[in-house]
C-alpha cells in the first residue's frame, strides 16, 4: 500500500520518477523508462516544459495538425489544431475546402470586454455604502497606476468600476464588478492584480469614512477575482451563399440539404440532451485552436457553455437561416483570449501556430477560433444529416484500432485499403485483421 509523502516538490525530477514508479505502478523499471521516453533531448527546451508546471515528470503529447484552406475575411489560412480525436483536423479541413469556392468565413468582433469582481459582505444601508463607493472612485484609477500605465499606453486599461447589491440572493453580499480592456494580452494576471488593489482600497477606505457609519465601516473581502465568463467580449463567424450554390451534398439537392440544416440546428435549440454533444463538437474545433495558440481552452469552456445558457437553458450555439434564397450559417461566442504574454510567448510550438497564423492580434483570433467551431460544426451537421457520423468518423479511427491490435506496416495497409469500401465498425476492423492473419 502506498505510504504518504512529504516533501515531495522538493525531490529532483528523477526521485520523483522512482517514487511514483514505485509506489503506484506495476512495473517501476517500465514505467520510469516510458516516463523518460517522453523528454526532449534538448535539455534547454526540457527545462522550459519543465517549469511550465509543478513536479513535472515528463511531457504528454498531443497531435498538432494543420486544417487548411480557410478563407477568412478575404485571405486564405491554414489553421493549427492541437487534438487527440479522430476525424477533427478532417471535419475542419473538409468544411473549409467547401466553403472556400463559396465566399468563404466572415467575422465580426462585437466587443472585448472583460470582467473581474471584487466580492465582499457588508453590513448596514445600500444607499450609504452606494455614496461611499462613489466617493472612492478616483482611487481606484489612481491606485493602480504602477500597474495599468503600460496597459493604458497601448489603449487598454480599466473601463469602469461599479457597485452591485447582490444581497437578495445572499445576504450582506455585494460587489465591485469591474470592466476591462486587454489589448493582445488575455490579460488574467492584470485584471487580478487590479482587483487585489480595488480590495485593499475599498477595506481601507471603508474604515475611515465619515459616510459611513461606525458600525457599517467593517467590510469583510471574500475575494478578488477575474470572470471567465465574457459576454460582452464576443466575436461572430458565418458562411452565407445562394442555397442552389450549396450543390448537391451526401446525395440530397441543395434545397433539402439546407432543410435538413436547420431542423438539426433548431433541435439542438430546444433540447438540451442534443445541445451539449452539438456544442461538444463545436468545442473539438475551437478547443483545438486555442490549445495550438497557448492558450486557456478550460476558460474558453466554462465562458461559452455559461452563454450558451444565457436564456435559461442550454441551447446551440450555432444558428442557420434560408431567407430569399440565401443560406447562412453563423456563430456567435464569447471569447477572452491573447496573442501575447503567458504561454503564447514560451511555449515553441505555440509561438510557431501563432506565425502560421500570419502572427494575428487577439481580435484577429478570436475569428480564427470562431470559425474553427464553425467549421467543425458544419462539418458534424452535415455528416448528421445526410450518410450519418460513423462513416467518416471510424474511417478516420481505424489507425487507431489497429494500433491498439499491434498491427503490422502491412496489415495496416491492406485493411484502409479494404475499409475504404466497408463500413469500418470496430468488431468489423477485429473481424478483418483476424482473417487477413489466418490468410498470411
Amino acid at each position: 500500500m502506498p505510504s504518504p509523502i512529504e516533501g515531495f516538490s522538493k525531490l529532483a525530477k528523477e526521485e520523483k520518477i522512482r517514487w511514483i514508479a514505485e509506489q503506484y505502478t506495476h512495473d517501476p523499471e517500465v514505467s520510469s523508462s516510458l516516463i523518460k521516453t517522453y523528454w526532449n533531448n534538448d535539455t534547454a527546451l526540457q527545462q522550459l516544459h519543465d517549469e511550465f508546471i509543478e513536479n513535472t515528470l515528463t511531457n504528454f503529447y498531443l497531435p498538432l495538425g494543420i486544417a487548411p484552406n480557410f478563407l477568412i475575411n478575404g485571405k486564405l489560412y491554414a489553421i493549427p489544431m492541437a487534438i487527440e480525436e479522430s476525424s477533427v483536423v478532417a471535419a475542419a479541413s473538409k468544411a473549409a475546402k467547401y466553403w472556400l469556392s463559396r465566399g468563404g468565413f466572415t467575422t465580426k468582433v462585437l466587443g472585448t470586454e472583460k470582467i473581474g469582481q471584487v466580492h465582499f459582505m457588508y453590513q448596514g444601508d445600500p444607499n450609504r455604502l452606494k455614496a461611499f463607493v462613489e466617493h472612492i472612485q478616483p482611487l481606484f484609477l489612481s491606485e493602480t497606476q504602477s500597474i495599468t500605465k503600460n496597459m493604458v499606453a497601448r489603449g487598454g486599461g480599466i473601463k469602469k468600476v461599479e457597485l452591485r447589491d447582490k444581497s437578495r440572493d445572499l445576504k450582506d453580499y455585494y460587489q465591485l464588478h469591474c470592466t476591462f480592456e486587454t489589448l493582445d494580452a488575455m490579460g488574467a494576471n492584470f485584471i487580478n492584480s487590479c482587483l487585489e488593489q480595488f480590495a485593499k482600497t475599498l477595506q481601507r477606505e471603508a474604515s475611515t469614512s465619515s459616510i459611513l457609519q461606525a458600525e457599517e465601516r467593517h467590510l469583510e473581502i471574500v475575494m478578488s477575482i477575474l470572470s471567465n465568463y465574457v459576454p460582452q467580449c464576443l466575436v461572430r463567424a458565418e458562411v452565407s451563399c445562394p442555397v442552389e450554390d450549396l450543390g448537391s451534398v451526401g446525395g440530397i439537392g441543395a434545397h433539402e440539404f439546407a432543410e435538413k440544416m436547420m431542423r438539426a440546428i433548431s433541435i439542438a435549440n430546444i433540447e438540451p440532451f442534443r445541445a451539449v454533444t452539438h456544442n461538444k463538437g463545436i468545442m473539438n474545433g475551437i478547443d483545438a485552436v486555442v490549445l495550438a495558440t497557448g492558450n486557456d481552452f478550460r476558460a474558453v469552456e466554462a465562458g461559452i457553455h455559461a452563454y450558451a445558457s444565457k436564456d435559461g437553458t442550454y441551447k446551440s450555439l450555432t444558428h442557420a437561416s434560408l431567407e430569399n434564397d440565401v443560406f447562412r450559417f453563423w456563430i456567435e461566442i464569447p471569447l477572452a483570449l491573447g496573442t501575447v504574454g503567458g504561454l503564447t510567448s514560451l511555449h515553441p510550438l505555440a509561438k510557431l501556430s501563432l506565425e502560421i497564423l500570419q502572427k494575428p492580434s487577439a481580435e484577429d483570433l478570436m475569428g480564427m477560433v470562431a470559425v474553427a467551431g464553425l467549421a467543425q460544426n458544419f462539418g458534424a451537421v452535415q455528416s448528421l444529416v445526410t450518410t450519418g457520423i460513423q462513416q467518416g468518423h471510424m474511417k478516420m479511427h481505424l489507425l487507431n484500432i489497429l494500433n491498439q491490435m499491434e498491427a503490422t506496416d502491412q496489415e495496416k495497409k491492406k485493411l484502409v485499403e479494404h475499409f475504404k469500401k466497408h463500413s469500418a465498425t470496430h468488431s468489423a476492423v477485429v473481424d478483418a485483421l483476424q482473417e487477413l492473419r489466418k490468410s498470411s
